[in-house]
């Protein structure tokens, strides 16, 4: 005899949702994200402030970059952990529009919601949502605008891509200050000899104190580090070993060892023993002909003693990023150990001297091999405003380092969503079959972030984008919306101008990434791996 009851394969702790549930599920939580950061979007957007719990106790940080929030936040459902990777990836590849890719791929699947509700297959979706794609790709492309051959029109769309990408972050008010210095840095590597660039070449520096509009540009490079005692202030023609060793003094490390002596005297020979193998260290690293020596580790006070008996400037605890970064700009190499000199290629630079910026003590290092190499010291009243400000202008040089290398530009405030939208929209007029369904979800989806812009400055988004896809349909396609004014304005009047690569970013993440969970259909958790007492020796 057959039974009719449940068969549970799983084991006790696992679980399943499945069909339905499982889509549902996905739904919710990548809509759910979508309306965490959505406020966030565009130049009247909000702020949140993120505050640390547990190990991060007390932490603040006020932000509305869409990575750095998805990046605080603990998330437990799958579909929102595939929306939050999105965001970290599209940080990583071009700096800016994490926010919009939420967005937008929150939106497709809000519409693809009501699709499934009128009993329209997943693939069928899918088959239609990559045809939109296809033609939003191509339209995007062939109204991209080109001026990498001019440097004065390119300068100028740099300078209105750098506005566009601060108006909605901390330094909006000061755009115009912050674009010219994030040109200059990134048109400094541009011109460079290797026509690589590096944005490890620039450094951003915070100094607490004074305003934002006391930050600047400078030559070389700047390491936020003071020199040892009775150690030179101020090296010409510095030869630089960068180092990650240890220089404390030097005890037995062997695990659970344990030195037993009979006597003071014994204890005595011990550290004089220790003070011997550490003077031979110093003498090793000194054999490489150099007169700076930086070290990531530690250095303790005798070996800073003999440092400065021989002249040599010695500086400690130099961050790993800090000491990475002076290596790629002075044109040394890291190194651990100090045996074969020869082979060690040490940083040069012209002169090493101290300078105060505010109430910090800074080294500048002048006259470095890779000239384009700068930094960029940020002021501010708090360290979440010189937080905020460092990531604003993060995402600034990002977008600027992609277009240098990809020069097409096109236009924002909901220009480019719209001109894709109208373009898909008349390609599903004439698609036959249910997958024409999809593609007009696809161009709604598209409009959707004007409409999200507009409501966040407080205005009528249904008849702001009502007139922006009237006069898109009548051949206007500069226009956008003008969010300080509260209307439609032309976007190449106004210099809203954004990065073809950062909007081909974001159409090409949020439809695949909207895709992958709307082709889910089961959802399985695994049982948790059981903790068993360890019973091994130690």
């Amino acid at each position: 005899m057959v039974s009719l009851n449940p068969i549970r394969v799983l084991s006790n702790n696992a679980d399943e949702e499945k069909a339905e549930t499982a889509r549902l599920s996905s739904f919710v939580g990548a809509m759910a994200v979508g309306d965490l950061v959505k406020s966030t979007l565009g130049p009247k957007g909000m702020d949140k402030i993120l505050w640390g719990m547990g190990r991060n106790d007390g932490t603040v940080e006020v932000t509305n970059d869409g990575a750095t929030i998805l990046r605080s936040i603990g998330v437990d459902n799958p579909a929102a952990k595939i929306l939050c990777d999105m965001s970290k990836v599209q940080d990583d590849e071009v700096g800016d529009g994490t926010t919009s890719v939420v967005v937008f791929a929150s939106e497709l699947l809000r519409e693809a919601e009501k699709l499934i509700d009128m009993r329209i297959h997943p693939q069928t979706i899918v088959a239609g949502w990559r045809k939109a794609t296809k033609v939003a790709r191509t339209v995007l492309e062939e109204n991209a605008g080109d001026n990498g051959e001019d440097p004065v029109k390119f300068r100028e769309d740099l300078l209105n891509i750098a506005r566009t990408t601060l108006s909605s972050k901390i330094l909006s008010q000061h755009k115009d200050f912050f674009s010219n210095m994030a040109v200059d840095a990134v048109l400094r590597l541009k011109g460079s000899k290797s026509k690589v660039t590096n944005l490890d070449a620039i450094q951003i520096t915070k100094v607490k104190g004074g305003t934002l509009e006391e930050s600047f540009l400078d030559e070389g490079f700047l390491l936020n580090k003071t020199v040892g005692v009775r150690q030179p202030k101020r090296v010409e023609n510095a030869r630089i070993l960068i180092a990650n060793t240890p220089m404390d003094t030097d005890k037995i490390k062997v695990f659970g060892s344990r030195v037993k002596v009979d006597s003071v005297a014994k204890v005595a020979e011990l550290e004089v023993a220790e003070k011997e193998k550490m003077a031979e260290k110093v003498d090793m690293i000194c054999k490489h002909d150099i007169n700076v020596f930086i070290n990531r580790q530690l250095i303790y006070n005798y070996p800073e003693q003999l440092f400065a008996d021989k002249g040599v400037m010695a500086i400690e605890h130099a961050d790993f990023d800090g000491i990475e970064r002076l290596a790629l700009v002075t044109g040394g190499e890291i190194v651990s150990t100090f045996g074969k000199p020869e082979l060690v290629t040490v940083g040069k630079c012209d002169l090493i001297e101290q300078i105060s910026i505010g109430d910090e003590t800074l080294l500048k290092f002048s006259g470095v091999p890779l000239g384009e190499a700068c930094s960029i010291v940020l002021r501010g009243a708090t360290e979440q405003i010189l937080g905020e400000a460092e990531r604003s202008l993060h995402d600034a040089l990002c977008v600027l380092t992609s277009t240098v290398k990809e020069t097409k530009t096109t236009f924002g405030g909901g220009c480019a969503e719209m001109l894709m939208a109208n373009a898909v929209a008349e390609e599903a007029a004439i698609t036959p079959g249910k997958e024409a369904r999809a593609m007009e979800a696809f161009a709604n989806a598209l409009r959707g972030i004007p409409a999200i812009i507009a409501e966040n400055g407080g205005y009528d988004s249904a008849q702001l984008c009502s007139e922006l896809k009237a006069l898109h349909k009548t051949g206007n396609k500069t226009a956008g919306l003008d969010m300080y004014k509260g209307c439609v304005g032309d976007m190449s009047e106004l210099g809203i101008t954004e990065s073809l690569s950062v909007k081909r970013q974001v159409l090409m993440s949020a439809s695949e990434a909207a895709e992958m969970i709307l082709r889910v259909d089961d959802i399985l958790k695994a049982a948790p791996r059981k903790r068993e007492q360890d019973r091994s020796h130690c």
